[in-house]
This record gives structure tokens, C-alpha cells and sequence, in this order.
């Protein structure tokens, strides 16, 4: 299984997402993972403080967690959707959560969407992250 970050010349740069992935191999070399949106929330139902850097790094470690288990890697992250409940603050911390995603998942973006939300599961959550891999079955 082999994927591909695909960024055309045509459109804008890409910081911090591929515009495209696109994933060659089938169903002989890899499967689909379907990751569901996780949230700043630890495995007692605590909400991380300290804001929307926290909370990112929190759900991103336990979709990170999930797709492990799947037997997968963040480099087989091919789609993530974020959803945010407050979208500037979001963007006045992008350097940081930018640094937390190299830190836990490198430097191969996947395709991704921001989704400004009114709010989520717990009211005092800030980000929930959702995504799909293909996970090599070689």
C-alpha cells in the first residue's frame, strides 16, 4: 500500500494539510480505518485544561491511540476532520497546535478540513478530531 500527498501547483500552498491523498494498493494490501471524533477528555472523562492546545493534543493522542491499536501509523492518516467551537482562537494558536501535530504525527499531512462548530458532546469542549487511514496489511 502506498499513498501519495498530492499538491497541485495550481491551487495554494498547503500548510498543515495535503489537499489530496491519494492511496494505491487495494484491498490485498490495506484496510480502511474509520477513527471517530475524540475530544481533549482523558480515559476518566477529564477535560484537559488550559485551552484549545491541550485539548488538541489530547484528542490527537487518543485518535493517535485508536489508530495504533487499529495497527496503524499517523503516517497512514489519509482524511481528519477538526471541529471547532471557537474557530479565531483555533487560528491564534496555530503555530503551537502546528507543533504538537509534528511532534505526535510528523510531517505528512493528510487532507483536512476545520469546521467551525456551536459546540460539542460537553459544552466545555474546544476541538473533537475525526479521521480515516489505510492501514498497510503487509
Amino acid at each position: 500500500m502506498t499513498s501519495e500527498r498530492i499538491n497541485p501547483a495550481e491551487l495554494a500552498r498547503p500548510s498543515g494539510f495535503s489537499h489530496a491523498v491519494s492511496v494505491a494498493g487495494g484491498a490485498a494490501t490495506g484496510r480502511m480505518v474509520f477513527l471517530a471524533g475524540q475530544t481533549g477528555v482523558d480515559r476518566d472523562g477529564n477535560v484537559a485544561d488550559g485551552g484549545v492546545v491541550p485539548q488538541f493534543e489530547r484528542a490527537m493522542t487518543n485518535l493517535l491511540t485508536a489508530l495504533g491499536v487499529a495497527g496503524g501509523l499517523p503516517s497512514d492518516l489519509v482524511s481528519l476532520t477538526i471541529y471547532l467551537t471557537d474557530v479565531p482562537d483555533y487560528q491564534a494558536h496555530a503555530r503551537e497546535i502546528g507543533a504538537v501535530w509534528r511532534r505526535l504525527a510528523g510531517t505528512d499531512y493528510p487532507a483536512m478540513a476545520a469546521v467551525g462548530v456551536t459546540r460539542l458532546w460537553l459544552p466545555e469542549l474546544l476541538v473533537e478530531i475525526q479521521g480515516i487511514a489505510v492501514v498497510s496489511t503487509d
